[in-house]
């Protein structure tokens, strides 16, 4: 059993986390940078720390700081979140060296999960279709583009390590592969702490389908899929549970199959597995996410198991016939997330500011995600998402109603964002039968009668 344990990550997960650990009656630390000493999630925590300046690099990927801190805070776990130190293996095993239980998969795991490389040769070896890909781009750049070249155009260069969408930049010619993989190194550094890439063949608009295991080393269970087809500029917008349009037995297949894997493997955490998917194709093997996933709520409301507290207690030695002793709960109607963004909605920049006005929604069915408040500020120092609105139905088209009319009262002043983007999507015909994939979010932005309010 855990005492006291130290969140070490920002904004909305943190929020979330710390909300968690005090609803299991124990003890939270925030560990926070000097940007974010004023937020509300900080004065949520039993206790908290700042652990350095605004840089990240300076905070919060600093791995002596976070666990000096969480040693002289007195802490006996520290829960990573996602992004930043979440799929570090190297922190992961410092900090059991340091006798503070790291809450995700062991260091092992994280070393060939964080690793995308790696994830793929682990899955493939156990029989799951892979997309065309490299290995870890290597020596000069002349050396590596001559690899990643191999696979023709147009390409996908990714990192090794890290997630989110973070560093990954299409290549749809010759002549912007040597600038495409200068941008993707540095946007790896400055987000993980590491510049390795690879590259993957690039398709066009997939849908692109993920699956939630809980393993425990030996058991493994599957708490079904979630749809995160709806992207901008490959970051996730939209996320729901159920994907919809695609056959309850391929998806059921494939959610077996990958907690099947995981189980064979001995992975020992929250775990997701992401596809591509195509009708023609089927489903073609991404990486497994080996941490906790921005869009869990969606498969929270879906099924009501809560993701935070079955990870924590994986952490503490809990196994999988313990925690579902019935198997994985039948899910249960539709759940929808949409990402709130600090953004200008027609050209997409960064839009940090005073949150002069910040009333999230309320009602039937809406959860809210935030790590801000009324009178705080967004800094430029960080990702913009300020909150997560997630609705659940009795059915799909019930859920996305309520979203829309969730982010339509959404009120927020000080800073423009992306809700007037968000809604128009909800409300595009092809969306609303469906028919999602990743391009379509870039098809309603093109079209010429896209024209949001660019008032915030």
């Amino acid at each position: 059993m855990f005492r006291r344990v130290a969140v070490a990550n920002r904004g909305t997960i943190a929020a979330r986390l710390v909300r968690a650990i005090s609803g299991m009656g124990l003890e939270s630390l925030a560990l926070c940078s000097e940007a974010d000493r004023d937020n509300p999630y900080v004065g949520l925590a039993t206790d908290y720390r700042v652990i350095g300046p605004a840089s990240p690099k300076e905070s919060y990927l600093d791995h002596h700081r976070v666990i000096k801190a969480a040693l002289e805070a007195g802490c006996d776990a520290l829960h990573p979140g996602y992004g930043f130190l979440a799929e570090d293996a190297v922190f992961a095993q410092k900090c059991v060296d340091s006798g503070i239980a790291f809450i995700g998969p062991s260091p092992k795991w994280l070393a060939v999960m964080g690793d995308k490389v790696k994830a793929r040769d682990a899955m493939g070896s156990m029989g799951l279709p892979l997309t065309p890909s490299t290995g870890i781009l290597q020596g000069d750049p002349a050396s590596m583009a001559e690899e990643a070249r191999s696979l023709g155009f147009p390409l996908l260069i990714k990192p090794a390590g890290g997630g989110g969408g973070i560093g990954m930049v299409p290549v749809l010619e010759e002549g912007k592969l040597l600038s495409s993989l200068e941008a993707a190194a540095s946007q790896a550094q400055r987000g993980f702490g590491k510049a390795e890439l690879y590259a993957e063949r690039y398709l066009p608009n997939p849908r692109h389908v993920e699956f939630q295991v809980i393993s425990d080393g030996k058991d493994a269970i599957h708490l079904y899929d979630r749809d995160c087809s709806t992207q901008r500029r490959r970051q996730k917008v939209v996320e729901e549970a159920r994907a919809p349009g695609i056959g309850e037995g391929d998806l059921l297949s494939m959610a077996q199959k990958a907690s099947s894997i995981l189980a064979s493997l001995g992975y020992d955490s929250l775990g997701t597995v992401e596809t591509l998917y195509g009708a023609a194709m089927g489903f073609g093997f991404l990486e497994v996410n080996p941490r906790l996933q921005v869009e869990h709520a969606v498969t929270e409301e879906l099924t009501g198991v809560d993701l935070v507290r079955t990870q924590i207690r994986l952490a503490m030695g809990a196994k999988v016939p313990e925690l579902f002793p019935e198997g994985p709960p039948p899910p249960k109607g539709h759940a929808v997330e949409a990402r709130v963004y600090a953004e200008d909605p027609k050209r997409f920049l960064p839009s940090p500011g005073p949150l002069k006005v910040f009333r999230p929604p309320e009602g039937e069915g809406i959860r809210v995600e935030t790590g801000f408040q009324e009178g705080g500020a967004v800094t430029p120092f960080y990702d913009p998402m300020v909150a997560q609105v997630i609705d659940w139905g009795e059915d799909r088209p019930q859920a996305l109603e309520r979203l829309e009319k969730a982010l339509g009262s959404f009120r927020v002043e000080g800073i423009k964002t992306n809700i007037p983007f968000v809604r128009a999507l909800l409300r595009h015909s092809p969306f609303l039968e469906g028919f999602v994939h990743t391009g379509m979010s870039d098809e309603l932005v093109r079209d010429p009668s896209y024209d949001p309010p660019l008032g915030p």
